[in-house]
C-alpha cells in the first residue's frame, strides 16, 4: 500500500509539473480566451486582472505583451485549480496515503553488532531491524526508545528456537530491567503477519509488553497473529546472522534446558556468562537513521 501511494503522489506531481509549465500555444487551444481592456476571463467565467508587469521589453506592443502575459497568468489559475482538484480526489482514493507516509517517515534503522556467532568466541556480525510505526506505532516507539537509550548493549538472546523464534529483552544489569518491568505498554492490533525476519515483543497477557523481543525465523508463525502478537519491525539487513545465533541451550527452564527467565531478571549477566557463555549477544546497538 504503501509504495502504490507513493507512486501516485510522483504521478501527481509530473502532471502538476507539465500543466503548468506547458507551452502557450496549448492554452491556445484548450482555452477559450475573451479580452476586454481591463481584463481576461477564460470558458469557466474565471476572471483575471491583466498582469501589470513592472519591466516592458518594449513600449510599441505593450497592449499585445500585457494580453499574452494575461492569458498565460489566466491559463495557469485555470490548470492549478484542477490540479489541486486532481490531488484532492487522489487524496480521498486513497485516504491513508498521507498518515502513511507521515508514518513511514517516521521509522528508525537500528544497527545492532552481534557477538558469539554460532557459540564461538570472536565471530561477530551485523544485524539492521528497521522499526514500522505504521504497523505497531506503540511498539515501534517502545523499540526506538530502548535503543536510544542503549538498553539493547549486552543484551543475551536467550531463547532460539531454530525455525521459530529468536528471544532477547532482557537487560543484563538487573536494576535497569527492574525498571523497566512496570512500563508496560498497551496494544497494538495486529496489523501485518507474523512472517520470517520481523520483530514483536513479547508478552504475558493482553497489555502486558516491556522489553522483551523476538524475530520470528520460522515461515509458519502466523497462527501468532491471533494470539495477538503485533509485529513493530523488520530486518532489513543481517537474517543470515539471525539464523547463527547460538541455538545449543534449548528451550530454557524449567521446560528445557535453557536459561531460566526468573534468575535473568534478577541476576542479570552474571548468571548468563557463568551457566550459559556460548550465548549469542549485541554488544552495542545504535541508531543509524
Amino acid at each position: 500500500m504503501l509504495s502504490s501511494t507513493k507512486s501516485m503522489s510522483a504521478v501527481c506531481a509530473v502532471i502538476l509539473h507539465t500543466l503548468l509549465n506547458a507551452p502557450m500555444i496549448a492554452s491556445f487551444q484548450m482555452q477559450n480566451v475573451n479580452v476586454n481592456h481591463n481584463s481576461v476571463t477564460v470558458n469557466n467565467g474565471f476572471v483575471v486582472k491583466k498582469n501589470l508587469v513592472g519591466l516592458r521589453a518594449s513600449n510599441n506592443n505593450e497592449d499585445d505583451y500585457d494580453f499574452d502575459m494575461s492569458r498565460r497568468s489566466a491559463f495557469q489559475n485555470t490548470v492549478g485549480n484542477a490540479a489541486v482538484t486532481l490531488l484532492a480526489s487522489t487524496a480521498a482514493m486513497f485516504p491513508g496515503m498521507a498518515m502513511a507516509e507521515e508514518e513511514a517517515a517516521a521509522a528508525v534503522m537500528v544497527e545492532f553488532t552481534v557477538q558469539n556467532l554460532d557459540g564461538e568466541e570472536g565471530k561477530t556480525g551485523k544485524v539492521v531491524i528497521r522499526t514500522r510505526p505504521d504497523w505497531a506505532p506503540k511498539g515501534a516507539a517502545r523499540f526506538e526508545e530502548l535503543a536510544d537509550k542503549k538498553f539493547w548493549d549486552g543484551c543475551r538472546i536467550f531463547r532460539v528456537l531454530p525455525g521459530f523464534v529468536s528471544q532477547f529483552g532482557i537487560n543484563g544489569d538487573p536494576t535497569t530491567q527492574s525498571y523497566w518491568r512496570s512500563k508496560s505498554l498497551k496494544d497494538d492490533p495486529v496489523k501485518v503477519s507474523n512472517k520470517r525476519g520481523t520483530v514483536v515483543f513479547a508478552t504475558s497477557g493482553p497489555n502486558t509488553r516491556t522489553t522483551q523481543m523476538f524475530i520470528n525465523t520460522g515461515d509458519r508463525n502466523d497462527f501468532l497473529d491471533k494470539q495477538g502478537f503485533s509485529p513493530c519491525g523488520e530486518v532489513v539487513e543481517g537474517m543470515d546472522i539471525v539464523d547463527r545465533f547460538y541455538s545449543g541451550y534449548g528451550e530454557g527452564a524449567p521446560s528445557g534446558k535453557g536459561p531460566n527467565q526468573g534468575t535473568i531478571q534478577s541476576r542479570g549477566n552474571e548468571y548468563l556468562q557463568s551457566s550459559f557463555p556460548k550465548l549469542t549477544y549485541f554488544s552495542k546497538a545504535t541508531i543509524v537513521k
